[in-house]
């Protein structure tokens, strides 16, 4: 099998750094096909000049490609069996009428949840659209969706064996949206230290919440890649897990990335069949789900009982199921319809 995976006209690197959505699940699942036995290519210009140098890339993409070019035609005499790409590509005119070209299979997963596909973008066959939760799957019932766990991965993330760390940690954008200032104030009710992971997407949020983000229990990590972000979800007791009321998540890597290391989770929720319920089990982490009503201290309040829950459970195990339940090539085999 030979599968083409097309990098994204975003900001970050492929793979990237540390923060990054679509770019990591990308990159995943380039390290999934290749663990299946397929023959993988990277298509387009944005991946990182330090990979090995035994992947094979070509450095275009399909939008920018003129019908009856020699790149074009190069990329239709390679006959790839699966094109994996960024949600928003197979609703792109101009990127559908290359790939149609190809005649390929064409994957790819819902990162975001207010996109709007057009209408000829999948058929539940040949072009698939994958969706993480319930929640997700509901808002694009109109496309066929198929329901998957994503699994995403950065450049030299491979877990340590886990370890029963110590305090807790929250990673992740730092915003409204993400909403960890409930996670602080949960640590602080239960007079445990937390490890704020991520970047500072927006000042005025946290201004708003200042007196929680400079307390003393808190440790400011900043955004982290590599090797020093899967050791600082291994490094910690409990994942803890936020999101605001009005929020759809559509498919957090931060489920996948604490549960292969070993760190079970505590988890916020505002409904049910969210991604919190498709990514955790009892053998995983805890949540609690809230109605969007009740105020910041009774969830910081009930989410600190999670904790609790969640801090009892083994990490030995929790990393067994979660290399299991996040393993790319089991990922990838369920994007290319293979058993």
């Amino acid at each position: 099998m030979l599968v083409g995976v097309c990098d994204f006209p975003g900001t970050y690197a492929f793979p990237p750094h540390g923060y990054g959505g679509i770019e990591r699940w990308l990159w995943a699942t380039a390290l999934g096909a290749r663990a299946a036995g397929a023959d993988v290519h990277l298509l387009g210009p944005a991946w990182r000049d330090d990979l090995q140098p035994d992947w094979k890339r070509h450095p275009v993409r399909l939008e920018d490609l003129s019908a009856g070019s020699t790149a074009l035609k190069a990329l239709q005499d390679s006959r790839y069996d699966l094109l994996v790409v960024g949600h928003e590509y197979p609703s792109l005119p101009a990127w559908r009428e290359r790939a149609d070209l190809l005649g390929s299979d064409i994957a790819t997963f819902q990162h975001s949840p207010l996109f709007r596909h057009s209408d000829e973008a999948f058929d539940g066959l040949n072009r698939r659209l994958y969706c993480y939760s319930q929640q997700m799957v509901d808002r694009y019932r109109a496309h066929e969706p198929i329901q998957e766990l994503a699994v995403h991965a950065g450049l030299g993330e491979l877990e340590p064996e886990s370890a029963r760390g110590d305090g807790l940690v929250w990673v992740g954008r730092v915003d409204e949206q993400k909403s960890p200032h409930i996670a602080i104030r949960a640590a602080q009710l239960l007079g445990r230290r937390i490890r704020v992971v991520g970047p500072v997407f927006d000042r005025e949020y946290t201004d708003r919440h200042r007196r929680l983000f400079s307390a003393d229990h808190i440790e400011w990590a900043g955004e982290l890649g590599g090797s020093a972000k899967t050791h600082a979800f291994r490094d910690a007791e409990t994942f803890v897990y936020t999101y605001s009321r009005d929020y759809v998540e559509a498919g957090a890597a931060v489920f996948g990335e604490s549960l292969r290391a070993g760190t079970p989770i505590a988890a916020l929720a505002w409904s049910h069949g969210t991604c919190v319920e498709a990514a955790l089990c009892e053998q995983t982490g805890s949540q609690t789900v809230l109605d969007p009503s009740v105020d910041d201290e009774t969830a910081a309040q009930s989410l600190a009982e999670a904790i609790e829950k969640a801090s009892e459970l083994p990490h030995r195990r929790v990393q067994e199921v979660g290399l299991n339940r996040f393993d790319a090539r089991r990922h990838f085999k369920a994007l290319a319809g293979t058993p």
